[in-house]
């Protein structure tokens, strides 16, 4: 058995955010002035954990935001990412470039609500869907493969603080918890890997991972705190245990736990300061 961290990101605020316009993945632009900023508050925030892996969508908003965390980071600067297609944001079709109005107007048309209408020549959820169990498929071969050989059996401390029942671990998973830290939930676990994507992904990232996957929750947080729309470089993040198939070669998920999601303690001082 092997665990370790999965810590998602989305990436800083573009123009196209800030005029709630849709991007998807036509339009292809970077961080604003805000978003340089959110970009460096998150890589503060997350300044002192040692990720081995850092995946982030090739496109350039995602980019930029990675390179501001690595930058910042006391152990990773200079370290390589990989640049992921499977990461890439939602793609919208024909509503790419326009308000977001545009879009919940063609939905409304079609007596659907905004969030399951597919624009035309657009990805449905469940395409998207797809593509992040691909990347996680990706994901567990690489981790069993550089990693898991290492390790010796779970030990009784890493195989708490995937389930959540250490003490540390209990005390930090839920999102409300008083002190919201950087580190929460990765006590006892040994590999930590980032990935920085997009807000329409994430979310079908996170409820993959609750509702399919069956990751346990933090305690006292409801459901649609956990699918809320994520901020601008909100940080969701997930401990999650890899046992090797006895069938075949492939990783199997023996366990999933959800530390939080949609954090966004970081920008409590940006916010103050406007």
């Amino acid at each position: 058995m092997f665990t370790f961290s999965l810590t998602l990101v989305r990436h800083g605020e573009t123009q196209y955010n800030k005029e709630k316009l849709l991007q998807g993945q036509g339009v292809d632009t970077v961080l604003s002035e805000a978003g340089m900023e959110q970009g460096e508050a998150v890589g503060q925030y997350l300044r002192d954990i040692h990720f081995n892996r850092v995946f982030a969508s090739n496109l350039k908003r995602a980019v930029q935001t990675a390179e501001l965390i690595l930058r910042n980071n006391t152990h990773c600067s200079g370290m390589d990412m990989v640049l992921e297609p499977l990461l890439r944001e939602r793609g919208f079709g024909v509503c790419e470039g326009h308000p977001k109005d545009h879009m919940k107007n063609m939905a409304n048309a079609s007596g659907q609500s905004c969030r399951d209408f597919t624009p035309p020549g657009g990805e449905t959820l469940d395409q998207v869907r797809l593509r992040f169990k691909k990347f996680l498929k990706v994901l567990f071969k690489k981790m069993l493969e550089e990693h898991g050989s290492s390790e010796p059996s779970a030990s009784a401390e890493v195989s708490e603080a995937a389930n959540g029942t250490s003490a540390s671990a209990s005390a930090s998973a839920s999102g409300d918890a008083p002190v919201a830290s950087a580190d929460d939930g990765l006590q006892g676990v040994p590999v930590h890997v980032l990935v920085v994507s997009h807000g329409a992904y994430i979310r079908v990232a996170n409820k993959h991972l609750v509702e399919d996957l069956n990751s346990s929750l933090p305690q006292g947080v409801k459901m649609s705190q956990l699918f809320a729309p994520c901020p601008n470089t909100g940080i969701s993040r997930y401990v999650l245990t890899l046992s090797q198939s006895e069938s075949s070669r492939s990783p199997v998920l023996s366990a999933a736990r959800c530390v939080f999601t949609n954090r966004k303690k970081h920008l409590d001082d940006l916010a103050a300061a406007e």
